[in-house]
């Protein structure tokens, strides 16, 4: 079996490194810099020929720098005859354009970044909860999507909750939902009806289901101004909600975010480190994080081990 090296740009030093701790190892050397007009600059600094190399790198904001990143490494590895190349994309950004909705004039871009990932060379991806799981069908190569509902579930489990009841924040949520709401001890379930007027805004409708008196569970795959979630947790406190706490995988925190959490009824925010928190946002004493360096580390090994990575997942 070949060696495990990974690699890793400027978008997750933190999680990257720790997966790498969690799998005994450090990080391999690489320059990662830029030229002085702004393009990237990579260069390996070790010999990975015939490696088994996982780059880890988010493309989260700056995403288009994040991705130069990414594509430029993998280039650079696969000229240093690298053995196989794995992405390690916790944060697979421009995924939110992944069909052409009623044939508008608007890009695929989740089809384009594919291609584009596809086309320098990587061998699989690892992801973590695409935004849309048909997604994976866009790359020409292996993607594996694990999932950050574990790592969430383990926490509400650990939360002292009275009468818990999840809640989808829109229609589309409702399969993530029910499958938290069948885990956590086959509670009841909620659903927020809203439309969303453009992008990034949204009002709240109709809450579908009886929240009043119960600690409700808002899950979400991310959060990107946040306006969703916290006018989501001011109806659910209009209709007797005693507490409400906001779980998601990918913290974009984008724009309002900062005021619209710090100001909004949630009495916590519990989200995952595939984007590393603005200082701001990490301040806020109702914002957590959970890590999933132990579950990537996990489907690292069992990727260069060949052994199945649906099988983390069976319960």
């Amino acid at each position: 079996m070949p060696d495990i090296k990974l690699f890793a740009g400027n978008a997750s030093p933190e999680l990257a490194t720790n997966i790498a701790n969690r799998l005994y190892t450090s990080l391999g050397n690489a320059t990662v810099s830029r030229f002085s007009d702004g393009e990237v600059s990579v260069q390996i600094d070790e010999n990975v020929r015939g490696g088994d190399i996982f780059i880890i790198q988010s493309t989260c904001a700056p995403t288009n720098d994040n991705l130069m990143e990414l594509v430029v490494m993998v280039d650079a590895l696969r000229r240093a005859s690298a053995g196989r190349l794995t992405a390690v994309i916790p944060y697979f950004g421009y995924a939110r354009q992944d069909r052409r909705v009623r044939s508008a004039r608007v890009p695929i871009t989740a089809k384009v970044v594919a291609d584009f990932l596809s086309s320098v060379g990587i061998d699989r991806v690892l992801t973590v909860d695409l935004h849309a799981e048909q997604i994976q069908g866009f790359f020409d190569v292996p993607v594996d999507n694990v999932f950050g509902s574990p790592i969430l579930l383990e926490d509400m489990l650990q939360q002292d909750l009275e009468s818990p009841i999840v809640v989808s924040p829109d229609i589309g949520g409702v399969v993530r939902a029910r499958a938290i709401a069948k885990l956590l001890n086959d509670t009841d379930m909620a659903i927020i009806d809203k439309r969303r007027p453009r992008a990034n805004v949204s009002q709240i409708m109709n809450i579908i289901g009886d929240v009043a008196g119960r600690d409700c569970i808002l899950v979400d795959d991310m959060i990107d101004t946040g306006g969703t979630l916290c006018k989501a947790a001011e109806a659910l406190k209009e209709r007797g909600a005693k507490r409400v706490f906001a779980y998601a995988t990918h913290p974009i925190f984008s724009g309002k975010a900062y005021q619209n959490i710090k100001t909004s009824v949630i009495d916590e925010v519990i989200v995952c480190d595939t984007i590393p928190l603005d200082s701001s946002i990490k301040a806020l004493p109702n914002v957590r994080t959970l890590t999933l360096s132990g579950m990537l580390a996990e489907a690292i090994r069992r990727i260069s081990n060949e052994e199945s990575i649906s099988a983390m997942f069976e319960h």
